[in-house]
């Protein structure tokens, strides 16, 4: 992993701080999993974290708990949105990581949802 996003690498979950047009920061926790040396995390379309990123795609990145205290540093980091195989390695590396989570019950409720399932990468930003 590039130093950029050294703190994260041993997290399951991160604090994602998103910025609204106005500037002022959102923070939500999301489950991150990696693919060597890539990391990735998922959403869906109609999300608030999703509408953001598409106006500004950076962001900070904390490890932090499930339910979002925040355990060390920040990082700047870039989300890049994923399509077609990068889009499936993403979810690959994820049900991997949160088998029950991100494999079973997240892609359920998407689907239940009629949710459309978004996928980023995280990169650090130079």
């Amino acid at each position: 992993m590039s130093s950029g996003l050294a703190s994260v690498m041993d997290a399951k979950t991160i604090l994602l701080t998103t910025y609204k047009r106005d500037g002022t920061p959102v923070q939500t926790p999301v489950s991150i999993a990696f693919d060597g040396d890539q990391a990735f995390f998922r959403s869906y379309d109609k999300a608030g974290k999703t509408k953001r990123l598409r106006g500004n795609p950076q962001v900070e990145a904390a490890p932090c708990t499930l339910l979002g205290r925040r355990t060390g540093p920040a990082e700047q980091a870039r989300a890049t949105l994923l399509h077609g195989e990068q889009a499936a390695r993403a979810a690959r590396a994820l049900a991997r990581r949160h088998r029950v989570l991100q494999g079973v019950l997240v892609p359920l409720a998407h689907r239940l949802r009629h949710y459309q399932t978004v996928h980023y990468q995280l990169s650090p930003d130079r």
